[in-house]
């Protein structure tokens, strides 16, 4: 489960930022792909790092909050520093987007283990209902 929620982190950083590439027409090769992708990369390991996200990787909180946040602000301060556009407008959306990407896909996952575990629980009370057995 951990490396998979790290891939899925990993993977919905590079969509975010195949999609940015993508709405400005900017050439979506390798190089371009990893040139704006790099920054939030590595400000999602900082989150994982910081959030100990390995312990409760699907945790919305804290672990995809601070995941989401640092991504944010990590690949912001990269951005600067390598020379890249850092408008108010990009910080607005990339907090959005990527709050959308790394919280949402952790609330879907929540629900649907809840809602399964639910299920589960009422299977298992049916079963025992119908062969007359109780829990005790």
């Amino acid at each position: 489960m951990i490396l998979l929620a790290a891939a899925l982190d990993a993977v919905l950083v590079v969509v975010f930022a195949f999609i940015g590439r993508s709405s400005h027409a900017e050439a979506l090769d390798p190089v371009g792909l990893w040139g704006t992708a790099w920054p939030f990369l590595v400000g999602a390991a900082v989150g994982w790092l910081a959030s100990r996200a390995w312990r409760r990787p699907l945790a919305v909180w804290p672990t995809g909050v601070v995941v989401w946040a640092a991504t944010v602000i990590v690949g912001m301060l990269l951005r600067a520093a390598s020379g890249q556009g850092t408008a108010v407008a990009f910080i607005i959306v990339a907090t959005l987007t990527l709050g959308l990407f790394l919280v949402g896909w952790r609330a879907i996952a929540l629900l649907v283990l809840r809602l399964r575990g639910r299920r589960a629980t009422r299977t298992e009370s049916g079963d025992r209902a119908a062969s007359g057995t109780s829990a005790s």
